[in-house]
């Protein structure tokens, strides 16, 4: 899902695994969190917002203030591990959660989180996904997309996802191509597979993760890999 602060602007898309094949069964764009409990009781699940704060700003809402001020304690305030991580990666810095609106997602999510009985939010069945990156591996446009007038882009989008995962249906895509948000929920609920099949960069064993999240970096020709690799439960590599 592509988890706003509102249901308003969340997107939600379900899929359905037949074998090597997966369908989209349920496109929404405004899900509620009763509906995406409801999806989310079993499966994997990927969730496009932060899992976490980085534990340095979480120290600081705890009392103990950074001294002295530099640009490297600004860094660890600002982004988490996995924020890092990404942006070796992709070369650009995530939205920053303790500094950036994208924080307004990440308290949203907590319940949602909580309601799931996640406890380890760096693996596991229900993951963080970051869809502009997922697309960059991918080699699609990953840019430029998200707002109304943007439609051009996302065909382009899907396109390539038809191309590269011909494996994947969809009936209608009306609604996908009208809302950025429901491309992402489609790309995050992707992820979220690649994660649970570990076709994904391994997690450090770093124990602050758990608290913090990890973002799933998928591999390069994980989508190719979908339709050959087995359903697992195994996000640790």
């Amino acid at each position: 899902m592509d988890l706003a602060s509102q249901p308003v602007r969340t997107g939600l898309v379900v899929l359905r695994w037949d074998g090597p094949n997966a369908e989209v069964e349920r496109a929404v764009f405004g899900a509620t969190d009763a509906e995406i409990l409801e999806v989310a009781k079993t499966g994997a699940v990927g969730i496009d917002a932060p899992f976490g704060w980085p534990a340095a700003f979480r120290q600081l809402l705890a009392g103990e203030a950074p001294t002295p001020w530099n640009n490297d304690v600004r860094d660890r305030l600002s982004f988490r591990k996995t924020d890092f991580a990404v942006r070796e990666v992709m070369g650009r810095w995530p939205l920053s959660v303790s500094t950036d609106r994208i924080a307004l997602p990440a308290l949203r999510a907590q319940g949602l989180l909580a309601a799931l009985s996640v406890t380890d939010r760096s693996r596991g069945r229900v993951v963080e996904a970051y869809p502009a990156l997922a697309l960059r591996r991918w080699g699609l446009p990953f840019r430029g997309y998200k707002k109304p007038t943007d439609r051009a882009v996302r065909e382009t989008i899907w396109a390539g996802l038809q191309t590269k995962a011909p494996w994947l249906r969809m009936t209608d895509p009306a609604t996908l191509l009208a809302h950025a948000d429901v491309l992402d929920a489609l790309i995050a609920a992707l992820i979220a597979e690649v994660a649970v099949r570990g076709l994904a960069a391994p997690i450090p064993d770093d124990p602050a993760l758990r608290q913090e999240g990890w973002i799933v970096i998928p591999d390069e020709d994980a989508l190719a890999r979908l339709a050959t690799s087995e359903p697992g439960s195994d996000t640790s590599r």
